[in-house]
């Protein structure tokens, strides 16, 4: 393009114009050439130049014009304030916006809109105060276009009591940006209500709604599932010719499907001219979050197929479905994909692929992505941890824990939960200690989760005192809450305290659940309570809803059997609405085992022959009472199945914890590093306890043993080792806390008695069944084990 100016043919205001058409088209270069070789230069020259290139971004050239332009107005000012505030510039805006006013120039509402725009997008409240003074300094407090600045900074920087205070300040001078700021700011600040209240206002006063106000009541819809109310405003945006904006069609898609309103949800999204990443992506959410895994798969299809671009909020939703549907294959594709289209990178990613492994049980390749991840967050060592101990690799999830805070991480309140779970399982009550502390130190907010895990942890470690302390200090309780405590007093032999929390539980009106009636159950047939029991599992159905299922009948087969009532146990047993499974038939042989009745013992026995055929349990128990009826054949002919069959007893195993190490013990195990003391330890327990008036009962012994024998091997199993090695090592007075595999024998059990009363200690011994309390000679268990 050539410019003439010979002969004054083209005036200094043609020029001006012909400048800034190719200002706001674009073209500075040319603009520029036209600047430099126009003769005459007035205001309006300089200005437009320099409006062009701060807008465009080249604020080095804009600095330099303003230096050099002869005539700098506050017009001149505030272009170049607007460009710095608009592309981000904080020092520098507000350095100009101080210096200009030291210079007498007054900032007019253009320049402190601009000041204001950037603080609520950067944030700045500090700065947004700043302003907000000198807007009452210079009198603008009753200008709209500054006011609207001001109730938009606050809303934006979480000061909605402010933004509202100046909203209403301003009753006769309310335009629609101004109610639009005040809509979008109740809905970001989660005062949903507050925002459809303020819509409505809007509407009753007749200010007309655009695309930046239906997006914002729509989202406040969507956080309170006012539905009826998203399709009012749905009306209006029909009628108000909106219908086609993109904007507002993702926000009506994202409110319909968080309303669970798939259909109409669907319906938006199939009367889109434009396929909007967005608005898929709120599709697909919604149908994650219902449950329609295969809905969502198919979008996600359809997607892909329409050559969408896929981005890290759509694969994190569609992971999310394999995780529910277990579908291995697909989701291996999916990996594939992510790799391919370069999003393996991602943080947010990652996380979901760790997650979605996690829950199909794969830990492997759960651990390859989070091991190639090159930045971990909380929620990548979360998401693993978690994995770990929800498929019950408790020492794998422990051990991750434990270098995730050696790698700094702070732990949040899903991984903290997690980790006292594991601990739980593991009974590993020292490191349940340490993560407990590691919660109180961590300044994090109380969790309803991490409180019913420590309550599990402490009473699944023996410590039902600690658990009901942490239960004690709980501000909300929910059924699970209550449930810990229940099944924790349960377990550790003190069924009465469980009846009286269960009573607490009702008449602070939480509903018990399945569970909490495993360990009522458990409880009343632990102390006795044949009516309580009788009682409770009538409620059950009748005034719950709860059907019951074969552990709530397991629990009834053992209280009646406690009870010596084994023919309505039986009777109970034919009575059953599911059929019966392992753990039913496993309680009425034990309790056949105390009772002495071998008939029904027989059919217990086979039943469990046939559904768990490798468990040698039910054939060392029959063989045991054949034996003690005196049908010796008959013991010997179980023995020699179980040996055809290559059927054998799980070695016993107990251990105790000292120092954070867990030390492990086998039957007469000669493998520790202390084993002389050990048995030195034990020889000198087995002389006191004998002239106590223990006597060794050979029936829990081997059968081909003479009678010494016999008696030497009782002494050296696993509990009597772990018990005398925590004498040994624990300080004097100390709890002794022993755990097994199996249930403790009858001889082992009647020798802790003596040794909980002949060493003064208190020794906590949890089987495969329950805990059982040994305290001066007495077992919490009532000897019945």
């Amino acid at each position: 393009m050539h410019f003439h100016f010979a002969n004054s043919s083209q005036s200094k205001i043609d020029s001006n114009r012909v400048l800034n058409d190719l200002s706001k088209s674009g073209r500075i270069n040319e603009a520029r050439k036209l600047f430099d070789k126009m003769p005459e230069r007035d205001e309006f020259t300089w200005n437009t130049l320099i409006a062009a290139y701060a807008t465009s971004g080249k604020l080095t050239e804009a600095i330099q014009l303003f230096k050099e332009t002869p005539i700098k107005s506050s017009i001149t000012w505030n272009l170049l304030i607007s460009g710095y505030c608009l592309h981000g510039m904080e020092t520098e805006a507000f350095h100009l916006f101080s210096r200009m006013q030291f210079e007498g120039q007054r900032p007019n509402q253009y320049t402190m809109g601009s000041i204001l725009r950037l603080c609520s997008t950067l944030g700045l409240l500090q700065r947004g105060k700043q302003v907000h003074g000198y807007v009452i300094k210079t009198q603008f407090e009753s200008n709209d276009y500054v006011v609207t600045g001001l109730v938009d900074m606050y809303a934006k920087c979480n000061c909605i009591l402010e933004a509202e205070y100046l909203f209403k300040m301003m009753p006769n001078k309310r335009n629609h940006v101004m109610w639009t700021a005040m809509v979008a700011g109740y809905s970001q600040n989660g005062e949903a209500f507050k925002a459809i209240e303020c819509y409505r206002d809007m509407v009753v006063e007749g200010v007309a709604s655009n695309q930046f106000t239906f997006p914002s009541v729509l989202t406040a819809c969507a956080a309170v599932q006012a539905r009826n109310f998203g399709t009012q405003v749905h009306s209006f945006i029909v009628r108000s010719g909106f219908e086609a904006n993109v904007f507002v069609q993702s926000a009506l898609i994202d409110m319909y499907a968080k309303c669970r309103d798939l259909d109409s949800a669907l319906i938006v999204l199939e009367n889109m001219e434009v396929d909007d990443v967005v608005s898929w992506n709120s599709m697909l959410v919604g149908c994650v979050r219902q449950g329609c895994e295969e809905e969502a798969l198919s979008l996600f299809r359809k997607m892909h197929a329409r050559d969408m671009k896929l981005g890290n909020f759509t694969y994190p939703s569609v992971l999310n479905c394999f995780a529910s549907t277990k579908d291995m294959n697909n989701a291996m594709s999916v990996h594939c994909l992510i790799i391919k289209t370069g999003f393996e990178a991602y943080k947010l990613v990652n996380n979901a692929l760790v997650d979605m492994y996690a829950k199909q049980g794969n830990m492997d390749c759960a651990f390859q992505v989070f091991n190639h991840m090159p930045n971990k967050d909380v929620v990548s060592w979360t998401s693993l941890v978690t994995g770990y101990a929800r498929n019950n690799h408790h020492e794998e999830a422990l051990k991750l824990f434990c270098d995730m805070r050696l790698a700094g991480i702070h732990p949040d309140h899903v991984v903290l939960a997690s980790a006292l779970s594991a601990c739980a399982e593991l009974t590993v009550l020292e490191l349940g200690q340490q993560v407990h502390a590691d919660f109180v130190k961590s300044g994090l907010q109380s969790s309803t989760s991490v409180d019913n895990s420590l309550v599990t942890m402490y009473a699944k470690c023996g410590c039902i005192d600690d658990a009901s302390r942490v239960f004690d200090s709980m501000q909300i309780r929910d059924a699970v809450t209550w449930t810990a405590l229940i099944v924790g007093y349960a377990r550790n032999g003190k069924g009465k305290d469980s009846v009286r929390f269960y009573d607490q539980m009702i008449a602070s009106g939480t509903k018990p659940d399945y569970i909490t009636f495993i360990g009522l159950l458990f409880a009343c047939s632990h102390a006795g309570l044949l009516e309580r029991g009788r009682l409770y599992f009538a409620s059950m159905e009748k005034e719950y809803g709860i059907k019951p299922g074969p552990e709530h009948y397991a629990c009834m087969i053992d209280l009646l059997g406690r009870s010596g009532k084994l023919v309505e146990a039986e009777m109970l047993l034919d009575e059953m609405d599911v059929e019966p499974d392992a753990t039913v038939w496993k309680a009425l042989l034990a309790a056949c085992r105390v009772q002495g009745n071998l008939e029904l013992g027989e059919r217990a026995a086979k039943n469990l022959f046939e559904l768990e055929s490798k468990n040698a349990v039910p054939y060392i128990m029959l063989s045991n009472m054949y034996s003690a009826a005196g049908k010796w054949e008959d013991a010997a002919r179980i023995r020699r199945t179980m040996k055809w069959k290559g059927i054998s007893k799980e070695p016993g195993c107990s251990w105790i914890e000292v120092n954070s190490r867990v030390h492990t013990f086998m039957s007469e195990d000669r493998g520790h590093s202390r084993t002389t003391e050990i048995y030195s330890k034990i020889d000198e327990i087995m002389v006191l306890i004998k002239e106590a008036g223990y006597e060794a009962d050979i029936s829990f012994a081997l059968h081909n043993m003479d009678k010494e024998g016999k008696e030497l091997g009782l002494a050296y199993h696993s509990e009597k080792l772990a018990v005398a090695f925590g004498l040994l090592s624990l300080p004097r007075g100390a709890p002794v806390r022993i755990f097994k595999n199996l249930r403790v024998c009858g001889d082992c059990h009647t020798a802790m008695k003596y040794i909980s009363s002949l060493f003064h200690r208190h020794i906590i011994l949890r089987d495969s069944n329950c805990f059982h309390h040994f305290k001066g000679g007495q077992c919490s268990c009532g000897d019945y084990w």
